[in-house]
This record gives C-alpha cells, sequence and structure tokens, in this order.
C-alpha cells in the first residue's frame, strides 16, 4: 500500500512481479538520489565516482574499456566520463607503450584524496539507508536480487 500512495496510484498493480519491480525501481532512484547528494560537493556523479573507486581499487592505470567493463552500472559514454574526470584532475591518460591504440586510466593524487574524503561519509551514508537490516536480511536480500538478476545473465 506504501508504493501505491507514493506513486499516487489509484489501480492496483497488475501482478506481484509489476509491484516488485516498481520497489526495486522506487528504492534505487532514493538511493540514487542520496548517493549524487553525496558526491556532488567533491565535483563527483556516482559514476564518476564508480571510476575512480575502480581504479583505487585496482592500484594500477587500467584500460578504459576494461574500466567500462567493471562498472557497477552500464556507463554508454565511458569516453565522456574519463574526459570529465581528466579535465577537473581526478585521473591522466596513458598510451600503452605496446599497443598505442590502447589508452590507459591513471589515478591522480587529488583523484586518491576526493576518495580517502568520501570515505567515511560514503560509509555512513550505506549505513544510514541500510544499516537497518541485520545481518541474516542482508544475505536475504542479496540472494533475493542475485536471483532477480538471474535471467538477465543468461541474455549476455
Amino acid at each position: 500500500m506504501a508504493l501505491l500512495r507514493a506513486l499516487k496510484k489509484t489501480k492496483p498493480f497488475e501482478s506481484l512481479a509489476q509491484k516488485s519491480i516498481l520497489n526495486v525501481l522506487r528504492t534505487n532512484d532514493q538511493y540514487q538520489i542520496r548517493f549524487s547528494r553525496l558526491f556532488r560537493p567533491f565535483g563527483l556523479t556516482p559514476s564518476q565516482y564508480n571510476i575512480l573507486r575502480i581504479l583505487r581499487e585496482e592500484g594500477a592505470p587500467l584500460p578504459i574499456l576494461e574500466i567500462a567493463n567493471r562498472t557497477i552500472t552500464v556507463v554508454p559514454g565511458i569516453t565522456g566520463l574519463i574526459d570529465r574526470l581528466e579535465k577537473e584532475g581526478f585521473v591522466v591518460r596513458e598510451r600503452c607503450a605496446k599497443d598505442r591504440r590502447v589508452i590507459f586510466a591513471a589515478l591522480t593524487d587529488k583523484g586518491r584524496g576526493t576518495l580517502s574524503a568520501l570515505d567515511e561519509p560514503l560509509a555512513e551514508l550505506h549505513e544510514k539507508l541500510i544499516g537497518h537490516l541485520t545481518k541474516t536480511e542482508h544475505k536475504e536480500l542479496i540472494r533475493l536480487l542475485k536471483k532477480a538478476r538471474g535471467p538477465l545473465s543468461a541474455e549476455e
């Protein structure tokens, strides 16, 4: 009922599948709003933060296409995202010595510093958004979301 009211829907959902998907989408939207608000003062979008996170985790420059393969959400404009990150000084591009067609992105000191500054506020946001769940509930949520994505994995 809460989602019906929130969406100001006058008729019931057509199916449990529709209600489930709309709940996932609504939750994602609410989370994305909060992540965007956190990253904005640092001059980042959630997608840009994700790229910086990938580079820090790797600990070395990565080919741009490899970064695109590792992102949480599909990034159709990876080159544009890297362009903006480079313009703001978060990353630098490096050509591969063995194959000049391959371009690497590397994290700068500014990028590392920004990520460090975001670590604690991001952990706090994670706790605020979903820390009220028990360990068992977290595991069940993860299991159910993986199961829900199952048919999509078969398409890939």
